[in-house]
């Protein structure tokens, strides 16, 4: 078997792994940026104040979008996308489910399994990754998602 995870064999890794990312901190300055960005300035992720008496948490919490978005940013510097692709087009995200909060200050990364590849003809698959987002000294995920994406083939002119 080849085991180069390339455009070409994409269907010898159905089902396996690829792996996990680099840990990334989930700290206050990051949650107050996506709340800026988002207008999503609920207090139990922006008030650590009111959220030490407050929140069941004792802390400030991400977004679960947040979390969500970071999932991506992980997969892509993890190395998800296949040699042979010259691009890879994000399609959509399936049966996501948050499962427990981030608190302010952990440590997540993603790990990721080939779920399915499907041809689209004219050097286009589609490729469905079924990732988890783990918190650091967790053993269930945080999150876990099918993100769906379009690979388009190198042609021998890149």
């Amino acid at each position: 078997m080849n085991t180069e995870y390339h455009y070409n064999n994409l269907d010898q890794f159905v089902g396996k792994e690829l792996g996990t990312s680099q840990w990334a901190t989930v700290d206050q300055a990051r949650i107050d940026e996506f709340a800026h960005c988002t207008e999503d300035h609920q207090w139990i992720h922006v008030d650590p104040a009111r959220c030490e008496t407050e929140s069941p948490f004792g802390t400030t919490i991400a977004h679960g979008f947040l979390n969500l978005s970071l999932l991506g940013g992980l997969m892509m510097k993890m190395g998800v996308m296949p040699s042979g692709v010259s691009s890879l087009v994000n399609a959509g995200v399936n049966n996501v489910r948050f499962s427990r909060p981030v608190r302010a200050g952990s440590q997540v990364r993603a790990r990721v399994w080939v779920q399915s590849v499907e041809a689209k003809g004219e050097g286009r698959s589609m490729l469905t990754l079924f990732a988890q987002l783990e918190l650091e000294g967790e053993a269930d995920p945080v999150l876990t998602a099918d993100c769906v994406a379009f690979l388009y083939a190198q042609t021998a002119d890149q």
